[in-house]
């Protein structure tokens, strides 16, 4: 039997007074659902391949563009930023009456995601965290907002293209060249002034160590020399570490990167770092 493909669906919700128009892939099914949320520069189709993989059979799958991502639409593009996006999870959650769930972030993703598990607790079964910030030392994308300061939106975010077309990780080209086809620019500097004030003063840490669900951290083998991970891992979270690949396992090493979640989601293990 074939699985259930992946609907497109256009949703209106409101926020602040916002009317915003959000873009989702939508999957029902009998078993609990994962919720995928996207990092910076990317779209929810980074999670469409999940219907190839019948490891995922059977569970309903929500993912969507974030407000100013994508083909999601924001009318006041000055207020997108993580609170933004937590509120529009929180949104898209009661849409699709979703009460538990299995959940999935990366990067920018990763941090709303931490976020909602840190609200939402033992809605959360499990949480499959693909390099979110959680300490400073993740805002090699988003700190450029400090380093180099522009009073022009598109300008900055011309030259962060270029910085990152030119950076030597693991699928850095193929990333920056869709950035302009994936993010307004307008919305670019909301979003890193939040994920830096949050990676820097939100006690992301602590919020990721206390969630009471299943935790696993996923991460580039080009990153493996991220700090805290023999901290997090002595602390129940189990690590997963993705071959030739950097902050882009999706792009780099889509076959492990969907391995582990499956294996993780359904047995609570994985085959990278433990």
């Amino acid at each position: 039997m074939k699985p259930q493909p992946l609907q497109t669906q256009t949703l209106t919700i409101h926020i602040e007074g916002m009317e915003l128009t959000v873009s989702a892939l939508y999957r029902p099914g009998p078993k609990e659902p994962i919720v995928f949320l996207h990092g910076f520069g990317s779209t929810k189709e980074d999670y469409a391949d999940i219907v190839q993989h019948p490891a995922f059979d059977g569970h309903a799958v929500i993912a969507y563009d974030a407000p100013g991502c994508g083909a999601s639409i924001c009318p006041s593009l000055d207020k997108v930023g993580i609170p933004l996006l937590l509120q529009t999870a929180r949104a898209l959650l009661a849409h699709y009456r979703v009460e538990r769930f299995h959940l999935v972030g990366h990067s920018m993703g990763g941090l709303t995601a931490l976020l909602l598990a840190d609200e939402l607790k033992e809605a959360v079964l499990s949480f499959t965290d693909i390099e979110g910030n959680i300490a400073p030392e993740d805002c090699f994308l988003s700190r450029q907002i400090q380093e180099y300061p522009a009073s022009d939106a598109e300008q900055f975010f011309a030259d962060f293209i270029l910085r990152t077309s030119q950076a030597p990780d693991h699928a850095s080209a193929l990333y920056a060249t869709s950035l302009r086809h994936k993010v307004r620019p307008a919305a670019v500097r909301g979003i890193f002034t939040s994920m830096v004030g949050l990676s820097d003063n939100g006690q992301l840490m602590e919020k990721f160590l206390a969630l009471p669900c299943r935790k696993m951290f996923m991460y580039g083998t080009s990153n493996a020399g991220l700090s805290y991970l023999g901290h997090i891992q002595a602390n129940g979270v189990r690590l997963a570490e993705i071959p030739a690949c950097g902050h882009f396992p999706m792009y780099s090493n889509p076959v492990a990167m969907w391995q582990a979640v499956a294996e993780f989601i359904q047995h609570g293990g994985c085959r990278g770092s433990e």
